[in-house]
């Protein structure tokens, strides 16, 4: 499977991988190809997969008991996603995820990728890497949204996602930023006619 050559270089920041390792990955990848709109994981399902995007773009959200949408990540080309607490603890998850456009992932079953920890000590570590930098952005994400004003999140967003904002619509920014997409209608607005601060 060419598309493997992707996946394989997501290493490479770490060391490219051994034949050996490329040959034990390639035994439990799954490709799928998502249509816009399809899950990969609902409310009360348990996680049972480590997604890798290949193509497309993902989301991972929970809707309250009032039915507002709470969108807590996105997922593009190059990127992990999935419910880790449901998928360590083997407990239903409480959030969807959802192909916002067609998508082409990678699927390695929880099972699987515990094994490939076993085995090579490359997968354990590199999956220690990027939870720790998912986590270390949960924790800008909360501190902006207790300090934050709607604006200075919104900037933030573009600043640490560039490539992000003129492929979302805006309510699923809106959804993730927790402001109205009234509100991020009228940052928008603001932004377009403050003038660039002189350096």
């Amino acid at each position: 499977m060419e598309e493997l050559t992707t996946l394989y270089e997501a290493f490479s920041f770490l060391r490219t991988l051994k034949p050996e390792e490329k040959e034990a990955l390639a035994a439990v990848v799954r490709r799928r190809e998502l249509r816009r709109r399809q899950y990969i994981l609902q409310d009360g399902d348990i996680c049972k997969h480590y997604t890798f995007i290949l193509k497309g773009c993902l989301k991972m959200y929970h809707i309250d008991p009032q039915g507002k949408d709470h969108t807590l990540l996105f997922g593009i080309e190059g990127d992990w996603i999935a419910d880790l607490g449901s998928a360590h603890h083997r407990e239903p998850s409480h959030c969807f995820i959802e192909a916002i456009e067609s998508s082409v992932i990678l699927q390695i079953a929880v099972p699987d990728l515990w094994q490939l920890w076993n085995r090579f000590h490359i997968f354990d570590r590199y999956f220690r890497v990027i939870t720790e930098d998912a986590y270390s952005a949960l924790q800008r994400r909360l501190v902006l949204s207790y300090s934050a004003s709607g604006r200075e999140r919104y900037e933030a967003f573009v600043r640490d996602f560039p490539h992000l904002p003129n492929r979302l619509p805006a309510m699923q920014i809106a959804s993730y930023l927790g402001i109205t997409p009234e509100s991020l209608s009228r940052i928008k607005r603001e932004l377009l006619h403050t003038p660039p601060k002189k350096r």
